[in-house]
């Protein structure tokens, strides 16, 4: 039998071996169009079902086994179920020869061995990181200046480290120019720093914030114009619930640049109620009556003590400032703490005698005497107003009609005679 004939008849290896071959035979299973959309979508279903129930999975872990391992075969194998079945909806749609044309270069023992060491990398940083966040764990029970928002900051700085020191490894294991991924990484990032400058400078006030930890996860704060409960700080932003039952997100970069005020933070907290006593009683006397009423009351501390001091003189009254403290607090206790002390200083002055006064104004009048006088025509007036004989009303009036006599008439006529003359004067001329 001659070469020729050898090479005829000798058949052609299918890529992959025989995973290649039963590959290249699912389009022969499901011919029709509507058979592989339909076997594509319970692929689809199925997979979406387990990796919904990985959480029952990863809490149901054997007693026999450690927990690390039982997470890490969980893992392992919803990814190995994945990836089966991707491949199986690419063998469905006849393009298996695609899928290993473009790693037929590389197929063989040695890419086996790549694979398999890439694999162990993962595994090793996915381990690392449970490793890292017992050990965190452990830091933050012994010190306590190590909070809640700090440990889970630096576990996910040491998990990110982990990942990227894995995956450049496992570059070069694969042979990839890792110095030109890292030139196209820092041209990447001068682009992202231009386009997001706001988020960068939230991100870099989030590790201000972690190391100068001017409150904590549960502390009274107030930041510009929001006030309320800090429930939750990232690197990005800090949540906080207002008394009003609202949840407001406040970046961090605007943490770092407003007033923050911590009520919190040492545990206690100074309340002031100013009240005013009428100008008629005495202070002393009422400060010492409302600085008993308020040392009778259950709500404040007794240490520091109560004080009650003079603040000013108000409009209606001499204003006291009533300063207690309570401990451990908060809106519900700040405003229960008020309303106890408003009734008991209120109830206490009244018993003593001591005027509370609210504002009042006195109105008053008074005489005008002179004022401004308008000329009239003629002498009187004008000698009336140069001369000051005007000194009531009835006096200008008088002067101005003995000036309209003088300086009108001197003949004793009246306005209506000299009217009727005028008039046929007139006449007389025209006629």
């Amino acid at each position: 039998m001659s070469v020729s004939s050898l090479l005829q008849t000798t058949p052609t290896p299918v890529p992959g071996g025989e995973v290649g071959g039963t590959l290249a035979a699912l389009p022969d299973l499901v011919p029709s169009l509507p058979g592989r959309v339909a076997v594509t979508f319970a692929i689809g279903i199925a997979v979406m079902a387990l990796l919904a129930r990985t959480d029952r999975l990863h809490a149901a872990a054997p007693e026999r086994l450690p927990s690390t391992g039982w997470h890490l075969l969980i893992t392992l194998g919803t990814m190995a179920v994945a990836a089966s079945a991707g491949v199986v909806i690419v063998g469905v749609w006849g393009l298996s020869d695609e899928l290993f044309a473009v790693f037929g270069d590389h197929y063989g023992p040695e890419s086996v061995v790549r694979f398999g060491v890439s694999i162990l990398f993962l595994i090793g940083a996915y381990t690392m990181t449970g490793l890292i966040r017992q050990l965190v764990e452990e830091l933050t029970e012994t010190r306590s200046s190590i909070g809640e928002h700090e440990s889970e900051i630096a576990f996910r700085l040491g998990q990110v480290t982990l990942y990227l020191l894995a995956l450049l490894i496992i570059l070069s294991l694969w042979r990839v120019n890792i110095g030109g991924i890292l030139v196209g990484a820092g041209f990447l990032g001068i682009v992202v720093g231009m386009a997001a400058r706001q988020t960068l400078g939230a991100l870099i006030a989030g590790f201000v914030l972690m190391f100068s930890r001017p409150f904590e996860i549960g502390d009274w704060i107030q930041v510009g114009e929001y006030e309320g409960i800090v429930t939750d700080i990232t690197i990005v932003n800090t949540r906080v619930q207002t008394f009003d039952g609202e949840y407001v997100m406040v970046p961090n970069d605007v943490v770092s640049s407003e007033s923050l005020v911590n009520r919190s933070r040492k545990g206690r907290l100074r309340i002031e109620v100013e009240v005013g006593v009428d100008y008629g009683s005495d202070p002393e006397r009422a400060a010492d009556v409302a600085k008993k009423a308020v040392s009778r009351l259950e709500v404040p501390m007794s240490v520091p003590t109560p004080q009650v001091v003079l603040k000013r003189l108000d409009d209606s009254a001499v204003v006291l400032g009533v300063r207690y403290w309570i401990d451990n607090p908060s809106a519900r206790r700040k405003w229960r703490s008020q309303t106890a002390v408003i009734g008991a200083v209120k109830g206490a002055l009244e018993d003593e005698g001591v005027k509370i006064p609210f504002p009042q104004r006195e109105l008053t009048g008074r005489q005008e005497a002179g004022g401004f006088v308008l000329a009239g025509e003629g002498r009187g007036a004008e000698t009336a107003v140069d001369d000051g004989t005007a000194g009531s009303p009835a006096d200008e009036a008088r002067a101005i009609e003995g000036g309209s006599d003088d300086g009108r008439a001197g003949d004793g006529m009246t306005d209506e005679e000299r009217l009727s003359r005028g008039s046929r004067n007139g006449g007389g001329d025209g006629s």
